[in-house]
């Protein structure tokens, strides 16, 4: 097996938009925020998110349903709900798989 890589954490990713953009990290952190905010108002309202060369977030009904406790296998009945789903780009899925 080889070696995992890091994970990037929200600071080291405003640190790296700070640096490549030349800004300040404050900056660059309140992009970061009102982006995601953004994306939330969007998904919330029933609308999607497409991002050119990263991919769209949208939403899924998933439909009220009946599941198992796995500690007790007694039927519970499962609400129904919205899921939030992410589909890649093909530039992004051609960049990750070369």
């Amino acid at each position: 097996m080889g070696k995992r890589p890091t994970m990037t954490t929200q600071a080291e990713l405003i640190a790296a938009v700070a640096k490549d953009a030349g800004v300040s990290q404050a900056d660059a952190g309140r992009v970061l925020d009102a982006i995601v905010k953004n994306i939330h108002k969007s998904l919330t309202s029933g609308g999607d998110v497409r991002i050119s060369n990263l991919g769209v977030f949208d939403t899924a009904a998933r439909a009220a349903r009946e599941g198992r406790n796995p500690a007790t296998g007694a039927t519970i009945k499962i609400a129904a709900s919205k899921a939030v789903r992410f589909r890649v780009s093909k530039p992004l899925k051609d960049s990750v798989n070369k």
